[in-house]
């Protein structure tokens, strides 16, 4: 298996990088002994003078390292070896004898820009494809080639700190000023450039830029001042992750290693490191999702779709106007309808306020306009004959969605596929209203549609194959992970969030503060408290879902709270109020007038582990609950719609991963403890008592 293809011409040796069974680049062991081998040879051959690397993948350079090797490594031991192995040989590369050019066009990310920072010169495309990361931090773990210590020294101790403990993706423009790309050139003239430069570097013509700084720089990383940077880099990761990410500090104290004591110490550090955090629990949850999401992003009924071109969105409020965003985002025509012109033609305006921010960050103003142009505002039918999928965001009513799904059919064709953006109500009620019931399905997308990466779509027992192969077609060039659903209420997501949801309420009518439950979750690893989480949602939404569900519930003796509050001006965070208080949307301080809808002002201590616990098994409970049921078809669809669509803890893996992890023997015995001490609510599903059931990723 050969991963390079090399030509030679005037001097150049010109390196494409082509992966032979893979869509795109990754590094792996065999790659890079292979590459070792074609080091020796080029450094040997007289008629070189200077290397381009390049890659033949479209639209991408090297997107990382083969995270399924990772798996095999069984000691810590073995993988500082083959880290080390790495280090010398991108050593090699930065102190090749001939200049090499890394061209850059398409992702550069993790091991790939850690090869490019060992190069002479980094040439990039000026393409909204380009972008450079160091995302390892995601996968639990740090840059181990080199760049806890490339980078900072590229970059800046700032600027590569905040990389590397983000993620974040950098794009072309911003990586030049970063100091990251020595130059820009657009996408034909790469290869012809790149040569160019490499010629240059060999003869002295082209230097590579050299990094300024201005005096506060200076001083903030090259004097004892330094300590700032780290020190607010620690505050920042304690901030974000609670203490549950062992891979944030580990980058921060080795890239302080690197700086203090020197190049050799650092990449120790960095061997040292990395070999510790692969075999961290933590790093194994995070593998487990990054997989678990990829598999979610492919169609399992491929090819049995139809072609969709146009899209219909009923509703151009905050969900309806999202929905036609991201689809106007990935190509699709929308024609975005509201009750009167102007509330449409306002959901559009909104649309482009949204995607102006992106202007500069790997978008043009000219794509931009393309994007919004998509968009076709209307207050009436006449143009759905051409839609061919709608998806209505409209009120939260069965009779509300039963009535557009009927008026989109009087004018819609056969083959048209019909979807409920609903949250709680069974799609087969809204699908009692349809002529074509088998074209009837739900879409239900997360708040903010743009950022949120779930999307459950939910078939019902007459929706036909070609109509959910569509809906995830079309769900996937959205850039959505989908998960699908059986036709429940609250399917999956909501459903499983609903007894958790619940348990801080009936912890609030015992006694406990906002702050307390809030704060104790936030420990535990959700991104928000669940109070707030009602707030943003809306209590009179979060009353609505209740009622909804509180029927299923109550076949098995569960009472869920039903938040009767009166107060028209007692919403959440839309109205000003709710458990928190707002100004200018954003809360200040506890509410603590809300305490006379539980039991009064009088607040007392409860144990934070106990909160985490009951609240916590309580949403995993329920999620078995849902698997014996149907709702979900494996425990890695589970994990997949618990982690991206309610915000379950990642460094968890997931509530089925978190039973395998853990052992579903132990989770049964914490629940009976719990079903002993606060009754029916916590009685176990029977899936977890029985012994011969795989809660693995694959089962």
């Amino acid at each position: 298996m050969s991963y390079f293809d090399v030509e030679k011409e005037n001097g150049v040796a010109t390196v494409w990088l082509d992966h032979p069974s893979e869509r795109v680049n990754t590094l792996n062991q065999a790659m890079l002994a292979d590459f070792g081998k074609l080091l020796d040879e080029l450094d040997t051959d007289a008629e070189t003078k200077a290397v381009v690397l390049i890659s033949r993948k479209k639209d991408s350079f090297i997107v990382g390292a083969d995270v399924k090797e990772f798996a095999d490594f069984e000691t810590p031991e073995e993988v500082v070896t083959l880290i080390k192995e790495g280090h010398e040989l991108f050593s090699r590369v930065e102190n090749f004898r001939k200049p090499m050019v890394a061209a850059v066009h398409g992702p550069c990310v993790g091991g790939g820009l850690e090869l490019a920072l060992a190069c002479s010169y980094i040439l990039a495309t000026e393409h909204k494809r380009t972008l450079f990361a160091l995302p390892e931090v995601n996968l639990g773990l740090l840059p181990g080639l080199g760049g806890t210590q490339r980078l900072p020294r590229t970059v800046g101790l700032q600027n590569g700190l905040e990389m590397m403990l983000t993620g974040k993706n950098v794009y072309a423009k911003p990586a030049r000023n970063m100091g990251i790309v020595d130059a820009l050139i657009h996408p034909q003239g790469l290869e012809s450039a790149a040569k160019r430069a490499a010629l240059g570097l060999a003869d002295g013509s082209v230097k590579a830029r050299e990094r300024k700084t201005d005096i506060r720089t200076t001083l903030l990383e090259k004097t004892p001042l330094n300590r700032v940077v780290y020190s607010k880099s620690d505050e920042m990761v304690q901030k974000r992750t609670r203490g549950n990410y062992p891979a944030p500090p580990k980058i921060i104290e080795t890239v302080r290693t690197g700086m203090e004591k020197g190049m050799k110490a650092g990449l120790e550090a960095e061997a040292r490191n990395f070999a510790e955090l692969v075999f961290t629990p933590e790093s194994k949850a995070l593998r487990h999702l990054f997989f678990a999401k990829n598999a979610a992003e492919k169609n399992p009924l491929k090819g049995q779709g139809r072609s969709v071109d146009t899209i219909g969105v009923l509703g151009a409020g905050l969900m309806g106007g999202g929905i036609a965003q991201i689809s106007a985002q990935s190509g699709f025509e929308v024609l975005l309808k509201d009750m009167k012109l102007e509330f449409a033609a306002k959901g559009k305006g909104n649309i482009y306020k949204d995607v102006s921010e992106r202007v500069g960050k790997g978008m043009t103003p000219f794509e931009r306009d393309l994007i919004t142009g998509r968009v076709s505002p209307t207050e009436s039918y006449d143009k759905f004959h051409a839609a061919d999928i709608t998806i209505e965001a409209v009120l939260e009513t069965l009779e509300v969605k039963q009535q557009v799904l009927k008026d989109v059919e009087g004018v819609a064709p056969t083959g048209h596929v019909f979807a409920s953006n609903t949250s709680s109500i069974p799609i087969h009620k809204i699908a009692e209203a349809s002529q074509r019931p088998e074209s009837v399905l739900g879409m239900h997308y997360f708040s903010p549609v743009p950022k949120m990466p779930l999307l459950e779509i939910i078939k019902t027992e007459q929706t036909a194959d070609w109509a959910l192969a569509t809906a995830v077609e079309v769900g996937l060039k959205q850039g959505k992970t989908i998960i699908v659903v059986g036709d429940k209420p609250g399917f999956y997501a909501n459903r499983i969030l609903a007894p958790y949801m619940n348990e801080a309420l009936l912890l609030l009518q015992e006694g406990a503060s906002v702050e307390d439950i809030d704060s104790a979750m936030r420990d535990f690893g959700f991104p928000v408290g669940p109070l707030k989480l009602i707030d943003e949602v809306g209590i009179d939404v979060g009353s609505h879902v209740t009622g909804v569900m509180a029927p299923l519930f109550k076949e098995r003796d569960i009472d869920l709270v039903q938040l009767e509050i009166s107060d028209e001006d007692l919403k959440g965070r839309k109205s000003g109020k709710g458990f928190y208080l707002y100004e200018g949307g954003k809360s200040k301080e506890v509410n603590k007038d809300i305490y006379k809808h539980f039991g009064g002002g009088e607040r007392k201590p409860i144990a934070k582990r106990d909160i985490q616990e009951r609240m916590f098994l309580a949403m995993v409970n329920e999620a078995v609950f849902t698997l014996q049921e149907g709702v979900i078809a494996s425990p890695r669809d589970g994990d997949v719609g618990a982690v991206f669509g309610i915000g379950f803890p990642p460094f968890l893996g997931g509530p089925f991963f978190y039973i395998d992890q853990m052992g579903a023997d132990k989770v049964l015995e914490r629940l009976e403890g719990l079903e002993a001490k606060y009754g029916a609510r916590f009685k176990p599903a029977e899936r977890l008592r029985d012994a011969g059931f795989d809660f693995s990723p694959n089962g």
